[in-house]
């Protein structure tokens, strides 16, 4: 029995260190979507702040090269704000699952440990008497 212990135990340990890891793995994808968002943005921002002007025709034939160069990096931004959001429901879920095998090795030592104690108990309830009544020298 104190081999199953011993393996159940192990197995807890690999199971806690493989939930931290999807706990950082969540984080990561978390962040990358914020940046990715903040990113997408700054470049809508900009996109927007590059408007006609009132000058020359060199001048408005760059601000619509320019603009037509943010609005294809803002298409760029919002794919890659997609991909990030969708690794960020994949980590969240791993986290979960890695969670849910975490919670269900403890409860199997929980279990073995209960059966330990009852079946140890048993062996005490059945376990012949060990103390002979002695009586003083009368």
């Amino acid at each position: 029995m104190a081999d199953k212990r011993r393996m159940l135990t192990r197995i807890h340990r690999v199971r806690t260190l493989q939930f931290g890891l999807a706990q950082a793995d969540e984080m990561r994808a978390h962040d990358k979507t914020a940046s990715e968002v903040q990113l997408a943005e700054r470049i809508a921002a900009l996109a927007a702040s590059v408007g006609p002007s009132d000058g020359a025709g060199f001048s408005l034939a760059a601000a619509a090269h320019y603009r037509t160069r943010l609005h294809q990096s803002a298409e760029a931004a919002e794919g890659r704000v997609r991909t990030a959001k969708f690794q960020s429901v994949q980590a969240a879920e791993k986290t979960r699952a890695a969670h849910r095998d975490q919670v269900a090795v403890e409860k199997l030592i929980g279990r073995a440990d209960k059966d330990r104690a009852m079946r140890e108990l048993r062996e005490l309830q059945n376990a012949p008497p060990t103390r002979k009544v002695r009586h003083d020298p009368c």
